[in-house]
């Protein structure tokens, strides 16, 4: 059976599928990362890991895979196939392309920055289905987003569109470790509102989700932290969507488990501040955490299309997640 290898490299985990031409799952497999081993030990656990992905495609499937797609944070060169830089695995400059392509016995190999790859998953299959523009914007640990355009995501000139959580929301606010003060992310992050409530609560071991239970449960400290967080990320969101027009605001990562308690506040204050803009649909994400490794497949098959135009995948439409 024709299949992909999908593969999703995260700061602890690593999701992994082989993916058919229909999007089917055909088999599915998760590791840790092992960053405590330092970043060579990580480069080898990926290529391993991508290896007997083969191996059992070969052993169940009666094939090998014929392309993989690869998802990694940090700073990506998609065009040259490099994981140039990313802070929390502690790897530069790393030809993870070229790396993974020999691994596997020299099949075709897209590697793709983690947010836009989960993006393009999103966009195709998930909250984003159908719509010709759309922006993914996943609140964790930081904040980025991924620029859909008519089924693909836009990696910019130098690999970094998207960067929303570096737009100065507050200007001379808190540092960043960019090296700006104010960014969207230091106020908005599921991280930022972890740190946020548990000054508030005196609780050094409060989170983000317990902020959101505090804030239903009618807390007053709570619906104040929440509301300076959900107004920062509405104006860095009516900033993005003056720029870009999306059709659609998809809204996902650790912050959004909230729910409406979220999305309704958050939908009102974009609206207050709209003037001339179109307000896009705003909807939160529908694929989660295997968002990244089904957006690995999509690049996989895209990349097998694109060398072998006689080879064609089930319209997105119609793929089962």
């Amino acid at each position: 059976m024709k299949h992909v290898i999908a593969l999703d490299v995260g700061g602890t985990g690593m999701k992994a599928a082989l993916v058919g031409a229909d999007g089917g799952l055909l088999h599915q497999a998760r590791r840790p990362t092992g960053r405590e081993r330092g970043p060579d030990a990580v480069v080898e656990g990926i290529l391993g890991f991508a290896a007997d992905l083969r191996a059992h495609g070969i052993r169940e499937l009666g094939e090998p895979a014929s392309a993989a797609g690869v998802a990694v944070p940090g700073i990506v060169d998609e065009a040259e196939g490099i994981a140039a830089f990313a802070a929390n695995l502690g790897w530069r400059d790393v030809p993870l392309r070229a790396l993974l392509t020999e691994r596997l016995g020299g099949v075709p190999v897209a590697l793709g920055h983690d947010v836009r790859t989960g993006g393009l998953a999103e966009g195709r299959i998930g909250a984003g289905r159908g719509a010709d523009r759309f922006l993914f914007v996943p609140l964790g640990t930081g904040i980025a987003g991924a620029i859909g355009i008519d089924g693909r995501v836009e990696a910019g000139a130098h690999g970094f569109a998207g960067e929303i959580g570096h737009i100065v929301v507050r200007p001379g606010g808190t540092a960043c470790p960019c090296g700006q003060r104010g960014c969207l992310e230091r106020f908005a992050s599921a991280s930022a509102v972890s740190q946020a409530w548990a000054a508030a609560c005196g609780d050094p071991d409060a989170d983000a989700a317990d902020c959101a239970k505090a804030v239903e449960s009618g807390d007053a400290r709570a619906v104040r932290v929440w509301q300076d967080a959900v107004d920062a990320l509405a104006d860095g969101l009516v900033t993005a969507l003056t720029l870009l027009d999306p059709r659609t605001l998809i809204i996902g990562g650790g912050l959004a488990e909230a729910g409406e308690t979220l999305f309704t506040p958050l939908r009102e204050a974009v609206r207050r501040r709209v003037t001339f803009q179109k307000l896009p649909s705003l909807v939160p994400a529908a694929l989660g955490d295997t968002a990244g490794c089904l957006g690995a497949g999509l690049l996989a098959w895209d990349l097998i299309e694109t060398t072998d135009p006689s080879v064609k995948t089930t319209d997105p439409s119609e793929v089962t997640t």
